[in-house]
């Protein structure tokens, strides 16, 4: 898997992977906040294709490949 997203959708990633860290967040919060019908910013589909967020029953959480993700971009 490529790390590197394009300078645009990286640091949207990281601010939808920050928000989902800081409480747990329903699915549609997180569809009606983050899903976009732009296809030029796709965040949340990034996020989702690239595993960096899962469903985890009622709730989307970061998973541990979206926390690397995310410490790799802000350092």
């Amino acid at each position: 898997m490529i790390d590197t997203l394009s300078d645009t959708i990286a640091p949207l990633v990281c601010d939808l992977l920050e928000w989902l860290d800081r409480q747990p967040r329903t699915h549609a919060e997180v569809i009606d906040g983050w899903r976009t019908s732009c296809p030029r910013l796709p965040v949340w589909e990034e996020a989702t294709d690239r595993g960096f967020i899962a469903r985890k029953g009622t709730t989307i959480e970061v998973t541990p490949q979206g926390r690397s993700f995310l410490a790799r971009q802000r350092h």
